[in-house]
């Protein structure tokens, strides 16, 4: 996946268009967080009563992507957006990385231990309707966030994208477990989990580093991707 600094637009919308698009944002951000809120108590109880340390992780992401899309709410409720585009992006990126850090250490102890997940139809429900919806939102949000030169918006859409992964990776752990008795292939799903998080949590945390997407129509001192003069956009993750 590109980094949140990548491919956005060099010249600047009107100002009309770029109120459309926020306004855009704004309804696909509150889509995702009340999507995310019922899934992740789903998730959360089955995976409790299943003792599936992927399904608790993946209930978690839904928390953690709450709290991203959250941020980006707070971005574009302000009389400028673009000013609190910074706090928004490590608002994300720690998000990424505490579920990184949870869910490691569950896995850990789930593959050491002694207690083996149960099966869940509940979760594998919940995993294929998500890998339906979440594709639709995330690329909704992420076309919006580009065009208006939101490295934030592209950042939190990438965590939804994120969602789509985990939801065919905790589904094929959840199945194995199910069809073959593989009680390790929830733990390792839940790994996989982790090491994506940590890698979109880096490239958030990036995304502020140099590239800006220019505010008017010029497009001196830029280059081909719309970063400022003297730096790189692939320098930003």
């Amino acid at each position: 996946m590109a980094s949140p600094s990548r491919q956005l637009p060099v010249l600047g919308s009107p100002p009309a268009r770029r109120a459309v698009l926020a306004r855009r944002i704004q309804l696909l951000v509150a889509a995702t967080i009340t999507y995310n809120v019922i899934e992740a108590v789903v998730a959360i109880t089955a995976g409790t009563h299943a003792s599936s340390t992927a399904l608790i992780g993946f209930g978690l992401d839904s928390v953690i992507e709450v709290s991203s899309a959250a941020a980006v709410a707070w971005q574009f409720a302000g009389r400028d957006p673009e000013a609190r585009e910074k706090t928004a992006l490590r608002v994300i990126a720690v998000s990424f990385f505490a579920l990184a850090a949870y869910v490691s250490v569950e896995s850990i102890r789930a593959l050491v231990g002694d207690a083996e997940p149960r099966h869940s139809s509940v979760g594998l429900v919940l995993a294929a309707l998500s890998l339906l919806i979440m594709p639709a939102l995330s690329y909704a949000q992420r076309r919006a966030g580009r065009e208006l030169g939101s490295r934030s918006a592209v950042a939190d859409s990438k965590q939804t994208l994120l969602c789509t992964y985990l939801s065919a990776v905790l589904l094929v752990g959840l199945g194995l477990n199910s069809l073959f008795g593989w009680s390790w292939a929830d733990p390792v799903a839940a790994l996989v989990i982790a090491a994506a998080a940590v890698k979109e949590g880096r490239e958030a945390w990036r995304g502020d580093a140099c590239c800006a997407p220019a505010r008017t129509g010029s497009t001196a001192g830029t280059d081909s991707c719309g970063c400022q003069s003297g730096c790189s956009c692939r320098s930003a993750g």
